[in-house]
């Protein structure tokens, strides 16, 4: 069998995708716009994706597709109910970023912390020049020795920022599910992590659970000089209550590295210049080099899988 596969966003991953070793027919598109899916995927047995939405009435559509392979660990734009019922396999990839993603949170952390940007634009505007001292400490800089690293989602990033939070001397907590009356051994009440954060580090993934998970009275229970990293999905947080909060002080600083909605077309409260000690890195913690091309061969091994009859890494 000869497999038709369709890569609809090809310029969505920086690394050179291999080619199956299945025989295949091979047909790439830099980008897809939405309305194209059906379009583009109507012949296809294999449909590479990475954040175009396959919904219902997408796959409805699609009577010969078998398999949706997801250039991505996050799968909240598909459908998998609907794939279930129509047996095709969905499988995404896995463990790629397990270095990158915490290393770029630890950046932010760094950055908001010890207010880098705001000491880099006092320089640039010329501060340091006027300045009576030979430095200036306009804005208070916290160490991450000692301070306490709060995580939302214990996966693989979770652990991994972990890793690097305890090499820089910090206390780590692991935060219990939203709401539930028990709490697990190794973790902590999600009331109680709130409160005790210095560095709140969200890692879990996107589902109608965790969506506004971090919202207004979720900033208000935290200390005032407590910081914020998001390098999860941006619907984890309430973006209008963020925004609020930083600049109403409630908490010192957040960073972000994802949105709501990507690219942010109509724009996003948080991409507003007033906002104090906020960082907004547009969707890159994932992409350096190397899991760049670790995410594209996996994509490669999984649809190899899939037609050998042995499919990896199922999400339906």
């Amino acid at each position: 069998m000869t497999l038709s596969i369709v890569c609809l966003e090809r310029d969505a991953v920086g690394a050179a995708f291999g080619r199956p070793r299945a025989p295949h027919r091979w047909t790439e598109f830099p980008s897809s716009a939405q309305e194209q899916v059906v379009e583009r995927l109507r012949d296809a047995e294999v449909a590479i994706i990475n954040k175009l939405r396959l919904g219902a009435s997408e796959i409805a559509a699609l009577p010969r597709l078998q398999m949706v392979a997801v250039a991505a660990t996050g799968s909240d734009n598909v459908d998998l109910e609907a794939c279930r019922a129509r047996g095709i396999v969905v499988s995404n990839v896995r463990g790629y970023a397990v270095h990158t993603v915490p290393e770029h949170a630890l950046m932010l952390m760094l950055a908001l912390r010890r207010r880098l940007f705001d000491y880099v634009a006092d320089v640039r505007a010329g501060r340091w020049a006027r300045s009576d001292n030979f430095c200036f400490f306009d804005h208070p800089i916290g160490d991450l020795h000692g301070a306490t690293l709060a995580i939302i989602g214990r996966g693989g990033l979770g652990d991994g920022v972990a890793r690097l939070g305890a090499a820089f001397g910090m206390r780590v907590i692991y935060a219990e599910h939203k709401g539930v009356a028990g709490v697990r051994e190794g973790y902590t009440a999600f009331e109680r992590v709130l409160a005790e954060a210095d560095v709140l580090s969200l890692h879990c993934p996107l589902t109608p659970a965790t969506r506004g998970l971090i919202g207004a009275s979720e900033l208000a229970s935290m200390k005032r000089e407590a910081v914020l990293v998001n390098t999860a999905r941006g619907g984890v947080v309430d973006e209008p209550a963020l925004a609020a909060a930083l600049r109403a002080g409630v908490i010192a600083g957040a960073a972000t590295d994802v949105l709501s909605s990507e690219p942010p077309r109509e724009g996003n409260p948080l991409l507003a210049a007033d906002i104090p000690n906020l960082i907004v890195t547009p969707h890159v913690a994932w992409a350096s080099r190397q899991a760049m091309q670790t995410l594209a061969d996996q994509v490669i091994d999984n649809i190899d899988a899939f037609a050998a009859g042995a499919p990896r890494n199922r999400l339906a």
